[in-house]
C-alpha cells in the first residue's frame, strides 16, 4: 500500500456536520444523548442517535439531482465534498476522480416509504419515489454534482466493506486509473432499521451519518498521512467464527504495529457485541479509541468515522501510527493502518 495518501477528510455524525463538531465531541469523551424515535404499532419509542438537521441549510441541495433525495445522500455528498475541498474545481479541467461510495443499510427510508406505498395501493405509489431506493443512488448523485464520468462503485456489505474499498481506491490510484478518489460510506436511520437491530443486539444505539476520505498518489499538498497496510477480509461462516476472524486480522497486523499507535476500534460499550473484538485486542497496551460508544452504532458510517478519527490523529505529533479495527456484524473482520508520512 506504498505511495497511497490522505488529502482530505469529512465527516457528518449526530454530533454535527463537519469534521469541527466531529472532533469536538471525540475530544469530550461523553457518549451523545439518545433520542426517541416513533415506532409505528408501539407506545414505547426506539432510541437512536440521530444526525440533526444541517443549519443553514447546505447550498448543494439545490441542485435539481438532489431536491428530492433522502438523508443518506445529503451525508454522503456532504462528506465527500469537504473532504474533497479544493480539488471539486479541478475537476472541470481534466482531473479524474473516482467514488467508491460503500453502504449496508442502503436508502432504506425511501424503500420502507415505497413499499408502504405499494402495500396500501399499488396503483398510487409513487414513481418518483422509485429511484431513490436503490444502492447506488448517492454515489450517482455526487459524480452529477461534481460533474466526473472516471469510474464510479458501489459497494454493499457489512461495515468491513469500507476498508475494502479503501483497498480498491488504492489499486486504481496505483494503476492510475483515476488521479485521485473519494471513498465515501454513509448510512441513514428509519425506524425499520433500528427496530431491526434490536433482533441482534437490543444494547446497542443506533445512529446515523457519513464520512469520507480522500486519496491520491502524490504526498504533496496532503494531510501528511499514507496508508501503510490493510489486512485481507477475514470472513465468518459456519467454518470460521467471528471470534477466530477478529483473532485472525490481529495477528496479521501485528507485523506493523509501531511504538505511539493509536487502535481506533468499533467497541460499542455493548458486552456481547464487543466480546470478539475486545478478545482479539486484549493484548494491546496503546492508546485506543473507540467513537461508536460516543456516536453509537452507525454501521458503514460508523466504519468511515474510525477511519476519519484516526488519520485526524496523526495529524498531531502524539501518535506516529493509527491502526483501524472492524469486525463487522455479519460477514467479515478487517483492520488497516494508516502512518505519518515521510515527506
Amino acid at each position: 500500500m506504498s505511495n497511497i495518501y490522505v488529502h482530505g477528510l469529512g465527516a457528518i455524525s449526530p454530533a454535527g456536520w463537519g469534521l469541527p463538531a466531529f472532533r469536538a465531541a471525540l475530544a469530550r469523551n461523553e457518549p451523545l444523548p439518545p433520542a426517541d424515535l416513533a415506532r409505528p404499532g408501539w407506545d414505547k419509542p426506539l432510541r437512536v442517535r440521530k444526525t440533526p438537521a444541517a443549519s443553514p441549510r447546505p447550498a448543494f441541495l439545490a441542485h435539481a439531482r438532489l431536491r428530492r433525495t433522502s438523508p443518506i445522500a445529503h451525508y454522503a455528498v456532504s462528506a465527500a465534498l469537504e473532504a474533497l475541498g479544493e480539488d471539486a474545481a479541478k475537476i472541470s479541467t481534466g482531473l479524474k476522480l473516482g467514488i467508491v461510495y460503500c453502504a449496508m443499510s442502503g436508502c432504506v427510508n425511501y424503500s420502507r416509504r415505497f413499499y408502504d406505498e405499494v402495500l396500501k395501493d399499488p396503483a398510487t405509489a409513487s414513481p418518483l419515489v422509485f429511484p431513490e431506493t436503490v444502492y447506488n443512488s448517492p454515489a450517482s448523485h455526487l459524480a452529477a454534482l461534481l460533474g466526473t464520468t472516471a469510474i464510479n462503485y458501489t459497494i454493499v456489505g457489512d461495515p468491513g466493506t469500507f476498508l475494502q474499498g479503501i483497498a480498491l481506491a488504492a489499486d486504481w490510484l496505483s494503476s492510475e486509473r483515476v488521479d485521485g478518489c473519494l471513498v465515501v460510506g454513509a448510512e441513514e436511520i428509519d425506524w425499520l432499521m433500528a427496530d431491526a437491530m434490536k433482533l441482534f443486539s437490543r444494547q446497542s444505539i443506533v445512529s446515523d451519518g457519513a464520512g469520507a476520505l480522500y486519496l491520491k498518489r502524490e504526498p504533496v499538498g496532503g494531510l501528511g498521512v499514507q496508508l501503510n497496510a490493510i489486512t485481507s477480509p477475514q470472513l465468518f461462516h459456519a467454518g470460521r467464527s467471528r471470534a477466530e476472524a477478529a483473532q485472525r486480522v490481529r495477528a496479521e497486523l501485528s507485523e506493523f504495529v509501531q511504538d505511539s499507535e493509536l487502535l481506533s476500534d468499533g467497541l460499542q460499550g455493548v458486552p456481547r457485541a464487543d466480546r470478539d473484538e475486545q478478545t482479539a485486542w486484549s493484548d494491546w497496551s496503546q492508546s485506543r479509541l473507540s467513537v461508536k460508544t460516543i456516536l453509537g452504532e452507525g454501521f458503514m458510517a460508523a466504519a468511515t468515522w474510525q477511519c476519519v478519527a484516526a488519520v485526524d490523529a496523526l495529524r498531531e505529533p502524539s501518535f506516529n501510527a493509527a491502526t483501524v479495527s472492524i469486525v463487522g456484524c455479519n460477514q467479515q473482520a478487517i483492520a488497516a493502518q494508516f502512518v505519518r508520512a515521510q515527506l
